[in-house]
Protein backbone atom coordinates (compact mmCIF):
# COMPACT_ATOMS: atom_id res chain seq x y z
CA UNK A 1 0.00 0.00 0.00
CA UNK A 2 2.63 2.64 -0.92
CA UNK A 3 1.69 6.15 -0.97
CA UNK A 4 2.86 9.01 -0.40
CA UNK A 5 6.77 10.19 -0.46
CA UNK A 6 8.87 7.91 -0.48
CA UNK A 7 12.12 8.45 1.79
CA UNK A 8 15.74 8.25 0.50
CA UNK A 9 16.35 7.23 4.07
CA UNK A 10 16.41 3.11 4.21
CA UNK A 11 14.04 2.22 7.51
CA UNK A 12 15.59 1.28 10.76
CA UNK A 13 14.98 -3.08 11.56
CA UNK A 14 12.20 -1.68 13.96
CA UNK A 15 10.88 0.50 11.20
CA UNK A 16 11.28 -2.35 9.04
CA UNK A 17 9.19 -4.61 11.22
CA UNK A 18 6.69 -2.46 11.97
CA UNK A 19 5.85 -1.50 8.34
CA UNK A 20 6.17 -5.22 7.30
CA UNK A 21 3.20 -5.77 10.05
CA UNK A 22 1.36 -3.10 9.03
CA UNK A 23 1.51 -3.93 5.25
CA UNK A 24 -0.02 -7.57 6.01
CA UNK A 25 -2.82 -6.58 7.71
CA UNK A 26 -3.25 -3.94 4.61
CA UNK A 27 -3.49 -0.53 6.82
CA UNK A 28 -2.92 2.61 6.63
CA UNK A 29 -0.10 4.76 8.76
CA UNK A 30 -2.71 7.30 9.03
CA UNK A 31 -5.14 4.31 10.31
CA UNK A 32 -2.29 3.06 13.04
CA UNK A 33 -1.66 6.70 14.16
CA UNK A 34 -4.94 6.94 14.66
CA UNK A 35 -5.55 3.65 16.77
CA UNK A 36 -2.47 4.63 18.84
CA UNK A 37 -3.10 8.61 19.61
CA UNK A 38 -1.04 10.12 17.53
CA UNK A 39 -0.15 11.84 14.50
CA UNK A 40 0.40 10.12 11.37
CA UNK A 41 3.58 11.82 10.70
CA UNK A 42 4.77 10.94 14.46
CA UNK A 43 3.88 7.03 13.45
CA UNK A 44 6.05 7.71 10.21
CA UNK A 45 9.06 8.42 12.10
CA UNK A 46 8.83 5.52 14.18
CA UNK A 47 8.67 3.50 10.77
CA UNK A 48 11.46 5.62 9.61
CA UNK A 49 13.98 6.89 12.67
CA UNK A 50 15.34 5.42 15.64
CA UNK A 51 12.61 6.03 17.91
CA UNK A 52 12.64 5.32 22.16
CA UNK A 53 8.61 3.92 23.09
CA UNK A 54 7.24 3.55 26.38
CA UNK A 55 6.58 0.10 27.32
CA UNK A 56 2.84 0.95 26.82
CA UNK A 57 3.15 2.01 23.48
CA UNK A 58 5.04 -1.06 22.34
CA UNK A 59 1.97 -2.94 23.88
CA UNK A 60 -1.08 -0.72 22.02
CA UNK A 61 1.55 -0.83 19.24
CA UNK A 62 1.58 -4.71 19.42
CA UNK A 63 -1.79 -5.08 19.63
CA UNK A 64 -3.29 -2.53 16.93
CA UNK A 65 -0.70 -4.45 14.84
CA UNK A 66 -1.90 -8.26 15.82
CA UNK A 67 1.73 -9.60 16.71
CA UNK A 68 3.25 -9.63 19.36
CA UNK A 69 6.18 -7.36 21.38
CA UNK A 70 8.49 -9.56 20.86
CA UNK A 71 8.07 -10.35 17.09
CA UNK A 72 8.54 -6.17 16.91
CA UNK A 73 11.65 -5.55 18.79
CA UNK A 74 13.06 -8.56 16.81
CA UNK A 75 13.92 -10.56 20.44
CA UNK A 76 11.79 -13.35 19.63
CA UNK A 77 13.65 -16.37 21.12
CA UNK A 78 14.17 -19.70 18.81
CA UNK A 79 13.24 -22.56 20.71
CA UNK A 80 16.01 -25.09 21.77
CA UNK A 81 16.31 -28.14 19.46
CA UNK A 82 14.95 -31.05 21.18
CA UNK A 83 12.11 -28.29 23.37
CA UNK A 84 8.66 -28.78 21.61
CA UNK A 85 7.46 -30.69 18.91
CA UNK A 86 9.39 -32.50 16.53
CA UNK A 87 9.07 -32.91 12.77
CA UNK A 88 5.58 -32.14 10.93
CA UNK A 89 3.79 -30.49 14.23
CA UNK A 90 6.75 -28.00 15.14
CA UNK A 91 6.54 -26.81 11.24
CA UNK A 92 2.76 -26.25 11.90
CA UNK A 93 3.20 -24.55 15.54
CA UNK A 94 5.98 -22.33 13.96
CA UNK A 95 3.62 -21.28 10.88
CA UNK A 96 0.64 -20.93 12.77
CA UNK A 97 2.43 -18.38 15.16
CA UNK A 98 2.24 -16.11 12.08
CA UNK A 99 -1.39 -15.97 11.36
CA UNK A 100 -3.30 -13.63 12.73
CA UNK A 101 -4.64 -13.68 16.23
CA UNK A 102 -7.86 -14.83 15.58
CA UNK A 103 -7.45 -17.64 12.75
CA UNK A 104 -4.92 -19.03 15.93
CA UNK A 105 -8.18 -18.85 18.10
CA UNK A 106 -9.36 -21.09 16.30
CA UNK A 107 -6.62 -23.82 16.17
CA UNK A 108 -6.63 -23.38 19.78
CA UNK A 109 -10.41 -23.56 20.05
CA UNK A 110 -9.64 -27.19 18.56
CA UNK A 111 -6.65 -28.23 19.53
CA UNK A 112 -7.14 -27.31 23.19
CA UNK A 113 -10.21 -29.97 23.67
CA UNK A 114 -8.90 -32.98 21.54
CA UNK A 115 -5.12 -32.87 23.82
CA UNK A 116 -6.77 -32.06 26.86
CA UNK A 117 -9.54 -35.34 26.26
CA UNK A 118 -6.11 -37.75 25.48
CA UNK A 119 -3.99 -35.85 28.47
CA UNK A 120 -6.55 -37.34 30.72
CA UNK A 121 -6.06 -40.83 29.16
CA UNK A 122 -9.84 -40.47 28.01
CA UNK A 123 -9.82 -40.31 24.31
CA UNK A 124 -8.27 -43.59 22.69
Amino acid sequence: MQTGRPSAKPRTDFGQRLYAAREALGLSQALIAEKLGITQSSYADWERYPVALRPEQLTLLSEVLQTSVEDLLGTKSKAKRGSGPAGKMRQLFEAATELPRTQQQKIVDILEPFVSRHANGNGH
